[in-house]
C-alpha cells in the first residue's frame, strides 16, 4: 500500500487568496491520491467527480475575486454514508438500503454546500453506524482494521483523498478510527452539530469531523454550526470562525479509565512518556492517586461501555424491529442481537440507565473547576489485525457517555503504527478544548 499522507486544507487557504494555489488544483491532488490508493483501501461507497470539479471551479473563481463564501470554500469533504446527500445514495452500510436516495441533504451537508465545500463522495460506514464492518482497510496495513464506524472517513483523510470528512459517534466511532488511521478526530459536545438527516438516532450520538489537522476539524465544524446550529434544543458549537488560538493548559486530569487494563505495553509506555513531557512543560498533571476528585470521576465512568450499550439497545429498538420485519436475512447477527437485547428490556430499565448516566455526568463536571481538560489514550494500542472487528472502544466511550467534546491527536505511535492521544473537555467547552489541544500538539511535536 502507498504510504499514508494527508493534505491539510487550512494551510492552503492562504495560497488560494494569494493565487499560488486554487481549489481546483487542490481537488486534483486529492483525486490523484484517490486513484492511487482507493483500490487498496476501499474508503468510498461512491463518489461524483465531475460535479466536484465543477464546484471546485466555482470556488476557484470566488477566491480569485476575493469573495470566498467561507474559510472552507473549496475544501473537498467526504460524507459518512449514514448522512443524507441529495445527489448520492445513503445506504447506511446495509444491503437493505442499496441505492436508496432521499432526495435531500442532511443539515450538515446543506451547511457545507452553503459554505462552498466540495462534496466529493460518500464514505464507508459499518452497518447502521454500529459494529458490523463493511470492508474498508487500514491505510497503514491492509490486514488491519481502520476502526469504525466512521471507517471510510478516517481512512480517506489519512490517505490524503480528502482533507476532512464527516463522521458520527455514539460509542467510539470517530475517536477510535482517527487513532488507528493517524488523523485528527473531533467528537463535539452532544448537540453541538445539527444531526438532521443523519441516521444515528441515539441520545449520545454526535456528528463530528475527521481531518488532516486540528485547524481543518474546527473550520468544518464551526462552518456547519454557523449555518445550521446544533440539534434542536442545543445552542450549537460556539466560537470564532477562525481556529481557536492555542492556550497553554495549566492543569490536566489523567483518566486511565477501564481501558488501562487492556492497553498494550507499548501504548502504556507511549502515554506515560507523554505525561512526563507535559509535566516538564509547566503543566500540572494529576491522576486518581493524587486527587480524590479524579478517583471519583474514574469510578463514575468505570462501566461506561456496558451502560452505553444498555442505553443504545433500548434507543435502537426502533427502527431495527421494522428492518427485521422487512427482511431479517439482510441484517447482521450483531444487529439482531442488539434488537433481542432491546426487546428484553423495559422502559424502567432504560430510565434507570439514563439516570445513572446523568450521575456520571454530574460527577465528571466537578473536574472543570480544577482542570482545563482530561487526557488519556484514544485506543488500547495500534489497529488490531483482522477486518472482522472495528476494535475495542473502551477508551472512547467515556466521552460519549458524558456528552463531552473529545479530540484524538495523531501524536503517538506503538509498534510502528499510529496511536491517538485523547484530550477530553467539558460539555459546551469545545473551543477551549481545541485551544488546549493545539498547545499540547505543539509541545509534543517539538
Amino acid at each position: 500500500m502507498a504510504t499514508p499522507q494527508s493534505f491539510a486544507y487550512s494551510s492552503a487557504a492562504a495560497d488560494f487568496r494569494a493565487g499560488t494555489d486554487t481549489p481546483r488544483q487542490f481537488l486534483e491532488r486529492c483525486l490523484a491520491r484517490l486513484e492511487q490508493v482507493e483500490p487498496a483501501v476501499g474508503a468510498f461507497v461512491c463518489h461524483d467527480i465531475e460535479p466536484a470539479r465543477a464546484a471546485a471551479d466555482r470556488a476557484t473563481e470566488r477566491w480569485r475575486a476575493d469573495r470566498p463564501l467561507s474559510l472552507i470554500d473549496g475544501i473537498p469533504v467526504g460524507i459518512k454514508d449514514i448522512i443524507e446527500t441529495a445527489d448520492m445514495p445513503t445506504e447506511q452500510g446495509s444491503p437493505l438500503f442499496a441505492g436508496w436516495r432521499t432526495g435531500r441533504d442532511a443539515a450538515s451537508v446543506a451547511a457545507l454546500r452553503e459554505a462552498g465545500a466540495v462534496i466529493l463522495g460518500k464514505m464507508v460506514t459499518t452497518e447502521f453506524a454500529a459494529s458490523e464492518p463493511r470492508g474498508t482497510r487500514n491505510p497503514w496495513d491492509a490486514a488491519r482494521t481502520p476502526g469504525g464506524s466512521s471507517s471510510g472517513s478516517a481512512a480517506a483523510v489519512a490517505c490524503g483523498m480528502v482533507p476532512a470528512a464527516l463522521g458520527t459517534q455514539v460509542v467510539g466511532s470517530i475517536l477510535r478510527p482517527a487513532s488507528f488511521c493517524g488523523c485528527v478526530g473531533f467528537k463535539p459536545s452532544v448537540g453541538a452539530l445539527n444531526r438532521g438527516g443523519s441516521y444515528d438516532y441515539f441520545s449520545q450520538s454526535c456528528t463530528g469531523v475527521l481531518a488532516a489537522s486540528l485547524e481543518d476539524a474546527w473550520l468544518v465544524g464551526i462552518n456547519i454550526a454557523m449555518r445550521t446550529g446544533g440539534d434542536p434544543g442545543y445552542p450549537g458549537l460556539q466560537g470564532s470562525p477562525e481556529p481557536p488560538v492555542r492556550q497553554h493548559p495549566r492543569a490536566l486530569a489523567v483518566l486511565r479509565t477501564a481501558g488501562w487494563d487492556v492497553a498494550t505495553p507499548e501504548a502504556r509506555h507511549a502515554f506515560e512518556a507523554t505525561l512526563k513531557r507535559l509535566a516538564t512543560a509547566d503543566i500540572a498533571v494529576a491522576d486518581r492517586d493524587a486527587d480524590p476528585t479524579i478517583e471519583e470521576a474514574e469510578a463514575a465512568i468505570l462501566d461506561a461501555l456496558a451502560l452505553t450499550r444498555t442505553i443504545n439497545a433500548w434507543e435502537g429498538r426502533w427502527p431495527l424491529n421494522t428492518y427485521r420485519n422487512r427482511d431479517a436475512s439482510k441484517l447482521s447477527q450483531s444487529a439482531l442481537e442488539r434488537l433481542a437485547s432491546a426487546e428484553a428490556m423495559t422502559q424502567a430499565d432504560y430510565a434507570a440507565a439514563i439516570a445513572k448516566r446523568q450521575q456520571s455526568r454530574d460527577i465528571h463536571a466537578l473536574l472543570a473547576s480544577h482542570y482545563d481538560a482530561a487526557i488519556t489514550l484514544a485506543a488500547p494500542g495500534p489497529a488490531p489485525l483482522g477486518l472482522g472487528s472495528t476494535g475495542n472502544p473502551v477508551f472512547n466511550v467515556p466521552a460519549s457517555l458524558l456528552g463531552i467534546p473529545a479530540i484524538s491527536l495523531p501524536v503517538l505511535t506503538a509498534e510502528g503504527l499510529p496511536l491517538g492521544l485523547q484530550i477530553m473537555g467539558f460539555a459546551g467547552g469545545d473551543a477551549r478544548l481545541f485551544a488546549a489541544a493545539a498547545a499540547i500538539r505543539d509541545l509534543l511535536m517539538l
